[in-house]
């Protein structure tokens, strides 16, 4: 199973990215296979032209599962993200089996934001979603008990869809 982690964040190696890759490794037991830190591409992102942006994003569609990760801005995520996601061609993420709609922010009360506002555009992209959307707070995501209950909830949602195996079977 390829794991890949997609992060929005316009600071370089930020908290989010922490997070993100935290969350796939808790998935799968081991680290990502490719880590997309969407801020190394940059100004890449706005050309259109761009081979490099055209290979992430090929490289990122072809995964197995995919944490699509920002940070919480506005109540919703970033516009690096949805700069990336907007390369994605509808339903060119049909072949990813599991995304996971991941956010870290500040407040609970945007804690609905992956789920209401990242998850329909990555349903849009053609993804299967099998979990609820991830929210964690960035004062404690390293330690946090709502991740491992999210884990413990979500890993047997997204290992077996991830599974090759499996794959045949369950779609």
């Amino acid at each position: 199973m390829t794991v890949t982690v997609v992060v929005g964040n316009p600071k370089a190696r930020s908290r989010t990215l922490q997070a993100a890759c935290l969350v796939a490794e808790k998935l799968s037991d081991r680290p990502a296979d490719l880590v997309i830190d969407l801020v190394e591409l940059g100004p890449a992102l706005l050309d259109w032209s761009s081979e490099e942006v055209a290979a992430t994003v090929a490289e990122g569609a072809s995964s197995a599962v995919v944490v699509f990760a920002s940070p919480t801005y506005k109540g919703c995520f970033t516009g690096l993200l949805k700069l990336f996601l907007d390369r994605v061609g509808t339903g060119a993420l049909v072949d990813v089996t599991a995304a996971v709609p991941m956010m870290l922010g500040g407040d609970l009360r945007h804690a609905l934001a992956p789920e209401v506002f990242l998850k329909p555009v990555l349903v849009e992209l053609g993804a299967s979603c099998p979990t609820a959307g991830l929210f964690l707070l960035e004062a404690d995501y390293l330690g946090s008990a709502a991740l491992d209950r999210w884990v413990e909830r979500s890993r047997p949602l997204v290992v077996p869809w991830a599974a090759p195996s499996m794959r045949a079977t369950v779609r």
